[in-house]
C-alpha cells in the first residue's frame, strides 16, 4: 500500500538536517533532533489557496520544538504510532493512532516528540483562511486566534469526520484525474475540511457554531437565488453566496432547506442542469459535444453528470442531443 501523497514527495532521508530542512519549507521553523542524529524521514505534502496538506513519518525517535508560528494553525492527525507534546502555557496532550490528534496554537511554543513508527497526515492553514470561513459560517467578522484545545478527539462523531474528509483530500489528489484536477471541487472539500475541524475542535467560538441557524425573514432568499441563477455558470460556493444574501453560510443551508428543501449547492445543481439540457435541445449534435456543453455548466464528472441528468430528465444528454 502506497504512502498518502506519493504523486507529492518533498523529500525521503536518513539525514537530520536534510529532514529539518524540508519540515521547516514546508510547515515551519523548528529544532528536530533523533538519538544518534538518524532518521528514516518521508515527507509528501501539497499547498493549495487554503492550506497546506501533508504525510510525515521520521522513522525514528524524534523531538520538535517549534516556537510560534503567529500566522498558521498546524493540525496533527495521527494516523500509525503516537506523539506526546506540551507547549508554553503547560498544557499537555498525546496523540493515538486514529484515536487523538492535536492543534498547535499559533501563540504557544510547541515541542512534540513522536515514537519510532509515529506516521501522521499534517494540515497547515493560515489564520487568514480558517478565520474567514469561520465568519461565514457564523455571520460575523473573526479576527482573533482560535483557542483550540490542545487536543483533538478523533473518535467522536466530528472527529471521525474530520479524520475521514481528510483522508478522503489525500486519496484524491493522489488518484489521476482525481480532485488535483478539479481546482473547484478541491476547494469545496477543502473548505469542507476546514469546516470539519472547527465542529471537531473545541474553542471559543464552539458555542456560536452549534446554536441553531436564525430564521430568515421571507424574501430574504431572493436576492440570493437572483444571483444564483444570474451566475451559474461561474465557480460559486455556500461562502459566496451567503455573502450576497448578507447572513451566514448555517443561515443559508436553513433558509434553502426550509424554502426548497434542498442545500443551496443542490439547487445550484438543478439550474445548471436545467441550462444544459436547453443547450442541448436546441443544439446541432454534428457540432456540439454533450461534454462541452457539460464543462460550460460546471459538470466535470462525465459519468456522475449523466447520472445526474437522467435521474432529473428521464434520459441521458446524449439521447437529448439526437432528438
Amino acid at each position: 500500500m502506497s504512502e498518502p501523497l506519493s504523486r507529492f514527495p518533498v523529500v525521503g532521508t536518513h539525514s537530520l538536517e536534510e529532514a529539518q530542512d524540508a519540515v521547516t519549507r514546508v510547515y515551519l521553523q523548528h529544532d528536530l533532533s533523533a538519538p544518534a542524529d538518524q532518521v528514516d524521514m518521508r515527507l509528501n505534502a501539497v499547498t493549495d489557496r487554503n492550506f497546506t496538506l501533508g504525510y510525515l513519518t521520521y522513522g525514528a525517535q524524534t523531538e520538535l520544538v517549534m516556537p510560534p508560528t503567529e500566522d498558521c494553525y498546524h493540525v496533527n492527525l495521527t494516523t500509525a504510532g503516537s506523539t506526546d507534546a506540551d507547549r508554553s502555557d503547560g498544557a499537555r496532550t498525546r496523540t493515538l493512532a486514529r484515536v487523538s490528534g492535536a492543534v498547535l496554537n499559533p501563540r504557544q511554543r510547541n515541542t512534540v516528540r513522536w515514537t519510532p513508527d509515529a506516521e501522521q497526515l499534517i494540515l497547515k492553514i493560515p489564520r487568514a483562511s480558517l478565520e474567514s470561513h469561520l465568519g461565514d459560517l457564523v455571520g460575523r467578522s473573526v479576527a482573533e486566534v482560535l483557542d483550540f484545545d490542545f487536543g483533538l478527539d478523533l473518535t467522536a462523531p466530528a472527529g471521525q469526520s474530520l479524520l475521514n474528509s481528510v483522508e478522503f483530500l489525500a486519496r484524491e489528489l493522489d488518484r489521476p484525474g482525481g480532485l488535483a484536477e478539479m481546482p473547484l471541487a478541491r476547494e469545496q472539500l477543502e473548505a469542507f475540511v476546514m469546516t470539519q475541524l472547527l465542529h471537531a475542535g473545541r474553542h471559543q467560538f464552539s458555542d456560536a457554531l452549534a446554536a441553531p441557524a436564525k430564521a430568515l425573514e421571507h424574501g430574504r432568499l431572493a436576492p440570493v437565488v437572483a444571483y444564483l441563477e444570474e451566475h451559474a455558470d461561474q465557480a460559486l460556493t455556500p461562502q459566496q453566496l451567503a455573502r450576497v444574501g448578507c447572513m451566514s453560510v448555517r443561515t443559508l443551508h436553513a433558509a434553502f432547506q426550509q424554502q426548497y428543501g434542498e442545500s443551496p449547492m443542490s439547487y445550484l445543481r438543478r439550474v445548471r442542469l436545467d441550462r444544459v439540457r436547453a443547450e442541448l435541445v436546441h443544439a446541432d449534435p454534428s457540432t456540439v459535444r454533450v461534454t462541452d456543453v457539460a464543462m460550460r455548466w460546471g459538470f466535470f464528472h462525465q459519468s456522475r453528470f449523466a447520472q445526474q441528468y437522467r435521474d432529473r430528465f428521464g434520459e441521458l444528454p446524449s439521447a437529448t442531443l439526437r432528438h
